[in-house]
């Protein structure tokens, strides 16, 4: 996983840093909707809410079953989020699995809003690039689930919700030159880190590279 050199949090995060995070990322939205060809992806439905109908039958019967409602909610609250080139499905995906006999789960909901910086910084990398997200392979972690990976940092920020470990179909080297030349531009201050098959990136607040 993605944490096996990245940088650690402090154990307190400057609520100013936070607010300004959000706020750059707030500059840069994007208008529009979602295309209706994205939104193929929810047919068939095992959770349902407002707008949002989510076809999870690709993933494991007992992680759908331990987020219950909560799942659901979580979906319109992604879908409502107006990403252009990345789906809830996908994001919702990365939390399905398990480690060590440990489930990961969603976000509580206090951390909701630290994920939306780096998904709006994603779906800008995915425009410079000319192409969708392929995969969000990790997102959000438990504690319980981050202590289960294998090379995670204890003070990986997936556990405050503000990283995502993403995979394009291009070279993972040329995603994190093109996340850093939007950062250098003013898009978000934040960590980069380029693995072999996948980028890291995340909406801390301060620059950092490996």
């Amino acid at each position: 996983m993605s944490q096996a050199a990245e940088p650690t949090r402090p154990i307190s995060l400057s609520r100013r840093r936070a607010l300004s995070t959000l706020a750059v990322a707030a500059a840069t939205t994007f208008g529009g909707s979602v295309p209706a060809s994205a939104w193929s992806l929810f047919g068939r439905s095992k959770a349902s809410v407002e707008s949002t109908r989510l076809d999870v039958s690709g993933l494991s019967d007992e992680w759908v079953r331990r987020q219950g409602s909560e799942l659901g909610v979580y979906a319109d609250y992604l879908s409502r989020a107006g990403f252009r080139h990345l789906t809830p499905l996908q994001v919702i995906e990365a939390h399905a699995k398990s480690h060590g006999g440990v489930w990961n789960s969603l976000p509580p909901r206090d951390l909701w809003d630290n994920l939306v910086p780096t998904l709006r910084v994603i779906d800008r990398v995915s425009v410079e690039l000319g192409q969708p997200v392929q995969e969000i392979i990790s997102a959000y972690r438990s504690p319980a689930y981050n202590a289960r990976c294998p090379g995670a940092s204890s003070g990986s920020w997936h556990q405050q919700n503000f990283a995502v470990d993403v995979r394009f179909k291009t070279r993972a080297s040329v995603v994190a030159s093109t996340a850093r030349r939007l950062r250098g531009q003013g898009l978000f201050q934040g960590g980069i880190g380029r693995y072999p098959t996948f980028t890291h990136i995340d909406t801390r607040g301060q620059s950092v590279d490996w």
